[in-house]
């Protein structure tokens, strides 16, 4: 069984991430969404949001994909996680150079502590490239319109996280 890791914070999770997963779902015969718990991010979401709302979102990208989609938070060092879920791959999802030039440490490192993990990068479709959680929640926190960046669920819990 192929299986791979998809890590990430996901607050929230955007088109962007949802793009990446339902690509990766085809390489894949089970894709686990490492829902990170990083506290020094300081979340908008909590875990247990954040989680809810990739297995929402999700449950359609797996009939789809044809294969199985689990969250699973972590807390641990990625490649620890990724050996938790028996991954034989983590997949990064690249929108710039700059997530690259990031993302090239982190596979470097990660080959040095377990060499038998391979790192497979997607590239966001075009249209994803731009969108990030962070900006995605600086324009909600302001009453901007994310509906191009989010799913309609995830578009309400961030009207009503900052609206009410």
């Amino acid at each position: 069984m192929r299986v791979g890791l998809y890590p990430g914070t996901f607050d929230p999770v955007t088109l962007g991430h949802l793009d990446i997963i339902r690509r990766a779902g085809s390489l894949v015969d089970r894709l686990v969404i490492g829902v990170a718990i990083n506290r020094d991010k300081g979340p908008l979401f909590t875990l247990e949001e954040r989680v809810a709302m990739i297995e929402a979102e999700c449950a359609p990208l797996a009939v789809d994909a044809g294969c199985e989609i689990v969250v699973h938070p972590f807390e641990n060092l990625l490649i620890n996680c990724a050996r938790d879920v028996n991954a034989t791959m983590i997949i990064r999802g690249l929108r710039a150079v700059a997530d690259f030039e990031y993302e090239y440490q982190m596979v470097g490192m990660n080959r040095v502590l377990d060499n038998s993990i391979e790192t497979v990068f997607l590239m966001a479709e075009a249209q994803h490239q731009a969108i990030a959680s962070k900006l995605v929640k600086e324009i909600a926190r302001l009453d901007g319109d994310v509906s191009k960046f989010v799913t309609p669920a995830v578009n309400d819990a961030l009207r009503l996280r900052f609206h009410g």
